[in-house]
């Protein structure tokens, strides 16, 4: 019995996978440089908004309007950009590894900016955070 559910579950995801559609590509895709732009920019802005959400609801600001304007696309061309791109992982995972990149230096920058006093913080923050990598997790019982 449990052999004839396990093969009806089985059979059930197969079908139900078999029809998987990569989007097409837009007329107006973004270029994949442009897109390593905006998508940095929309890291930064939800990490902005991950801080002071109020502050920025209160002043009025919304950042991926400003992104837009930026850019000059519209939210739809995003939008289908993005699904584009994410339907080759290669080609994502190459557009998060720039973005990476970019972010890395950006601080790297602003810790230098900031003066050696921040370069300590920020080492010592990251050493507290490989030791507790180390430690093991209690169990839970």
């Amino acid at each position: 019995m449990i052999r004839i559910l396990i093969f009806l579950v089985l059979t059930l995801l197969l079908w139900a996978c078999q029809d998987v559609k990569r989007p097409e590509k837009p007329d107006n895709l973004i270029p994949k440089d442009k897109m390593v732009d905006i998508l940095t920019d929309v890291y930064l802005n939800n990490a902005a908004k991950s801080i002071n959400n109020r502050l920025l609801r209160r002043k009025g600001f919304k950042l991926d309007s400003l992104i837009y304007q930026k850019y000059e696309i519209d939210s739809l061309q995003f939008v289908r950009s993005h699904a584009y791109y994410n339907a080759d992982l290669n080609t994502y995972n190459e557009i998060f590894r720039e973005i990476e990149q970019r972010l890395d230096r950006m601080l790297k920058k602003a810790d230098s900016a900031a003066g050696p006093r921040a370069t300590k913080l920020r080492e010592k923050q990251d050493s507290i955070k490989r030791m507790k990598d180390l430690i093991p997790p209690p169990d839970s019982e």
